[in-house]
């Protein structure tokens, strides 16, 4: 059984598997493709991906790849407490622009589904955070890109609490939405 709720752009949605506990801690299925289906996530998943973050307030993002290897995520915690973003960048979508946020931690089990034609990034909100996520579409180092995580045009309302985020040198190089083009068009496979 999964929980499976739309998020403020709907394609965007929250995913959060049962837990079957006992005397000696917990079992769950945290991915059965068959369940995701009946909920209306039909992806061929390709790789798995796994982040470790020493320091709170590590930013990761926001990244992209561009077709033929865009990528669809499922995000989750496996050990400490995130803020994840999808910020919509399909041209001529209703939402283009906009932006939606998920806590995710290891204790909620909780988990993100993150569509190709989002840009994605994540902000850990512990120390030792780890996060494990699903990718529809192998890593392409010729197709990955970045968009500043503080482009003013979204103006993500990250929970630095004054501080400067740790950074990449390539999410600190990144450029703004104004300054690319998307190649994602809504309505459109972005495969």
């Amino acid at each position: 059984m999964l929980d499976v709720r739309k998020l403020d752009i709907p394609e965007v949605l929250e995913i959060t598997p049962r837990k079957f506990g006992d005397d000696r801690g917990f079992f769950s299925e945290t991915f059965n493709r068959g369940r995701l289906a009946e909920n209306g996530v039909d992806i061929d998943w390709m790789q798995d991906n796994q982040s470790y973050s020493a320091e709170p307030f590590t930013l990761r993002g926001l990244h992209y790849q561009e077709p033929p290897f865009a990528q669809d995520k499922l995000v989750r915690v496996l050990r400490g407490r995130i803020l994840d973003v999808a910020v919509d960048i399909r041209r001529g979508s209703p939402t283009f622009a906009k932006w939606v946020a998920l806590e995710l931690s290891a204790e909620a089990f909780n988990q993100i589904l993150v569509p190709a034609g989002f840009a994605h990034g994540f902000l850990t909100l512990e120390p030792h955070t780890e996060v494990f996520y699903k990718v529809s579409a192998s890593y392409s180092g010729q197709h990955d890109r970045s968009i500043r995580f503080d482009d003013p045009d979204f103006a993500i309302d990250w929970p630095l609490g004054g501080r400067s985020p740790v950074l990449s040198a390539k999410d600190e190089a990144a450029p703004r939405l104004a300054d690319i083009q998307t190649p994602f068009v809504y309505g459109e496979s972005a495969k």
